[in-house]
């Protein structure tokens, strides 16, 4: 028996096909699978269903795959304490990250933390919460960054800061009126918003205290993934929607001129670092949390009394 072995195994539960996980492994099929079947004889057990499309794992296979992602993972650690001992930092970390934080993020810390480690590759992918969540759970990615709270016993949640919605309005709205305004102001069907998949959509919406499905106005429905988006929505064709305060760094002054902020408590959302319970890298995890709190100004770093709670991430 070999880890490389176990990490074939892992592989096919996780894709579910022998030729993706063979893909994946940087292996041919027809070697991952003899190596399968190798381990298979030596437990003297089958491990995976092969007549199942999609392949599943057996009864005992289900087993042996939770302790083979277990026997991963502590592997994983043992190559930290010799790195620590060397005071070293380098490896791989993976990274997802919702494309409501990407953008306003990672283009001001990547080229520096690169600089400052070298030996360290990121490797990163906008998702959504849910997808983050799934591949945290399965492995496949070592952290994510997202809004929180997500209520997954199997993860651990890491704060990183608070992070204010505002308001971004056309000069036609009702609320260009106002200085400050507050939820109930909102008429929703005038509100550009993210499309269902996004967890700042159900945030918007529970700002406005809707959970309607409207996007846009009435007489048509636009979807997108893309706060950018939002804001030429409003720009071009009137309407509001809502930002967070990371946003507001790219706007222009014509643009900030549509700015409306809410009035006291202002609601917010919880952006942290979640890994599974049992994660690795430690290191790598707490120097990529230190070099966002670099960038992250002093009055997003706590909670504070004129936000509001931040609202629970529903979905994706």
């Amino acid at each position: 028996m070999s880890l490389i072995q176990y990490e074939y195994v892992v592989a096919v539960d996780t894709y579910r096909s022998f030729v993706i996980a063979a893909e994946k492994c940087f292996v041919t099929q027809p070697t991952l699978s003899m190596q399968i079947q190798k381990l298979e004889n030596t437990l003297g057990v089958q491990i995976f269903n092969r007549k199942r499309q999609p392949i599943l794992p057996t009864e005992i296979g289900n087993n042996i795959i939770a302790q083979a992602r277990v026997l991963l993972a502590e592997h994983q650690k043992i190559q930290e304490i010799v790195s620590d001992h060397r005071k070293e930092l380098m490896g791989e970390l993976k990274i997802g990250i919702i494309p409501t934080i990407a953008p306003y993020i990672l283009p001001k810390i990547i080229t520096q933390f690169m600089l400052k480690f070298p030996q360290v590759k990121l490797v990163m992918w906008e998702q959504t919460t849910e997808q983050i969540v799934q591949q945290l759970k399965l492995g496949l990615i070592d952290c994510g960054i997202l809004s929180t709270p997500i209520l997954e016993t199997q993860l651990l949640e890491m704060p990183l800061f608070y992070e204010n919605f505002v308001a971004y309005v056309s000069k036609n709205s009702e609320l260009a009126k106002k200085r400050t305004i507050n939820p109930d102001d909102i008429d929703i069907d005038e509100l550009w918003i993210l499309n269902e998949g996004h967890c700042m959509r159900d945030q918007v919406l529970n700002i406005c205290q809707r959970r309607e499905s409207t996007i846009g106005f009435k007489h048509y429905e636009y979807n997108t993934g893309s706060i950018e988006t939002l804001k030429r929505m409003v720009d071009e064709n009137n309407g509001a929607t809502i930002l967070p305060e990371f946003a507001l760094k790219d706007l222009t002054k014509s643009q900030l001129e549509k700015v409306r902020y809410f009035k006291s408590p202002q609601p917010s959302r919880e952006i942290s670092i979640v890994t599974n319970n049992g994660f690795t890298k430690k290191r790598l995890i707490e120097t990529l949390k230190n070099e966002i709190l670099e960038f992250v100004p002093d009055h997003m770093k706590e909670f504070r009394e004129t936000q509001k709670k931040p609202v629970v991430a529903m979905s994706a």
